[in-house]
């Protein structure tokens, strides 16, 4: 088999590729890639099976906060590690950890086991997805790799359609374990695949990791994602706890800024920052994260509730916004390598993102699938234009060897939209849902909410009409609350996009020297 063979970089010279090569290490990578994203969406199928067996429904939010909370502290670091040390090995660790908490949750014995290699399992799904784009980095110069992000986005895609069909199915005929046990032969086989096929130069010099650096980062981001995830369920936003965590959040994530002035090997370079493109491309990729992530959170429990869909085909309702982002992700992928030009994909996105996001708010009890079909397919064709645009203007705007953090900075920013995006749009959901109960069905809609947040089709069909009702208007009121929000936010995606400064991309051909401007911060 032909080596993928990369020489080593300068601040003006690009990686040499082989193009058959890349195409068969990109489908290793994409593996992986599909390996880090279906995960979440096999194992939130089988939840309620999970706690049925684990008990412990007190503590459910935290199987899936352990794992967001340690991707997101491991990122910057992954991105660091790859970056001193060499990206393969970097990327093999991480799968290796991964599959190593994946082994363990299937064998866990009680919630707080699962909550425990769930953690396990986040610090090497961290360096999965920043793995995949530091290294595609490395391959592909910004230019041609708008050919590639159709191919990104069906990963996505697949994963989202996919991954409830199959933790159901799974969960179903196999019990929940195999939820985890899955990931097995598919890490098995993208571990075979990378180190046949990936041949990266090694390196290895002497530097040192940050680990205070790494310490704050972490207590920050613990901090700021406990405050989300808590904040208005767990515990009153003004209350002791909340504002003892937001104190501490902020403190870690100031001294960690300061800390990275004066750190000689510092996690996340300052630098980078001085850079407008990479800068708005960080504020977007947040934005994108808390959009996406709040539509596929809220979209098949509004199809469910509502439009008294089955909620084994969730994946499927998704089909028209997830197709869009497809099909338009490859579009502009290909407008991107033909032309070199890309300014227009940030603030048309941005656009196309607040319509939907704004139809999407107008849906009531007698919207039909048709029309959020249509709704969610302008969504889709916003994040489309964003999804992948974004990491690769960011990696454009920096040095070759800042590709790793570049690529950590920018995965992080859109792991913590997401944190934000779910709990921020899930706590106003929720508190709608129980307002227009309480207003509707009096005691019984209080003993409905308290009992569920979502019912499936076959329990509203139990329910008294009067209660049934009640029910799906207070569900479409809160995904009003929620949509309505998400636009608002996503003004400020617009606002940045038009702030970009479009720079030739290298591998442009006659520009293919030119190194990654440096402008400054506006």
């Amino acid at each position: 088999m032909t080596q993928a063979a990369v020489q080593p970089a300068t601040a003006d010279q690009e990686p040499v590729k082989q193009p058959r090569s890349v195409r068969v290490v990109l489908l290793a990578l994409m593996l992986a890639m599909l390996l880090a994203m279906l995960d979440n969406m096999i194992v939130g199928t089988a939840m309620p099976t999970i706690v049925g067996e684990l008990g412990g429904l007190e503590h459910l939010s935290w199987v899936v906060t352990a794992y967001t909370l340690a991707t997101a502290a491991s990122t910057p670091i992954w991105g660091k590690i790859g970056d001193m040390y060499g990206r393969k090995g970097a990327f093999l660790t991480s799968i290796v950890i991964f599959l190593l908490g994946s082994v363990l949750s299937g064998m866990a014995q009680d919630m707080g086991q699962l909550i425990g290699f769930r953690a396990v399992q986040g610090l090497g799904a961290g360096g999965l997805m920043v793995g995949v784009m530091a290294i595609i980095g490395d391959l592909i110069p910004p230019r041609e790799r708008g050919k590639y992000q159709g191919m990104m986005a069906g990963v996505m895609a697949l994963a989202m359609i996919g991954g409830p069909l199959v933790g159901g199915t799974l969960t179903d005929h196999l019990g929940w374990r195999w939820a985890f046990y899955i990931n097995v032969p598919l890490g098995i086989l993208a571990l075979v695949a990378i180190t046949a096929v990936l041949h990266l130069p090694k390196k290895r010099a002497a530097h040192s990791i940050d680990y205070f650096g790494a310490a704050l980062l972490t207590v920050g981001i613990t901090s700021i994602v406990l405050v989300t995830t808590w904040g208005g369920s767990e515990y009153a936003w003004d209350s002791a706890m909340i504002m003892e965590l937001i104190g501490i959040g902020v403190a870690a994530l100031v001294g960690f800024v300061f800390w990275q002035t004066k750190a000689a090997e510092p996690i996340v370079p300052l630098h980078i920052f001085r850079n407008r493109n990479f800068t708005l491309m960080s504020v977007i990729g947040f934005i994108t994260g808390f959009v996406m992530f709040g539509a596929v959170l809220f979209l098949p429990l509004y199809q469910q509730s509502v439009q008294g869909a089955s909620a084994t085909n969730s994946g499927l309702l998704l089909l028209p916004m997830l197709l869009a982002m497809m099909v338009v992700s490859l579009i502009a992928g290909r407008v991107t390598t033909n032309t070199g030009k890309y300014k227009v994909f940030p603030v048309v996105g941005s656009v196309l993102m607040i319509a939907g996001l704004f139809l999407l708010a107008q849906m009531d009890t007698g919207t039909s699938r048709f029309t959020s079909g249509l709704y969610m397919a302008v969504l889709g064709a916003g994040m489309g234009c964003l999804m992948q645009i974004t990491m690769l203007v960011a990696q454009n705007s920096v040095e070759m060897k800042d590709m790793g953090v570049a690529s950590s900075s920018t995965t992080l920013f859109r792991t913590l939209g997401s944190s934000f995006g779910v709990a921020i749009m899930g706590a106003l959901f929720n508190n709608r849902v129980q307002d227009v109960m309480a207003e509707r069905a009096g005691a019984l809609g209080g003993k409905i909410t308290e009992q569920s947040a979502q019912l499936d089709a076959a329990s509203l069909a139990k329910l008294p009409e009067q209660a049934r009702d009640a029910y799906q208007f207070a569900v479409s009121s809160g995904t009003h609350s929620a949509f309505l929000l998400g636009s608002v936010v996503a003004l400020a995606a617009l606002l940045a996009a038009v702030f970009v400064k479009e720079v030739v991309l290298r591998g442009a051909g006659p520009a293919d020297k030119e190194p990654a401007t440096t402008e400054p911060v506006a």
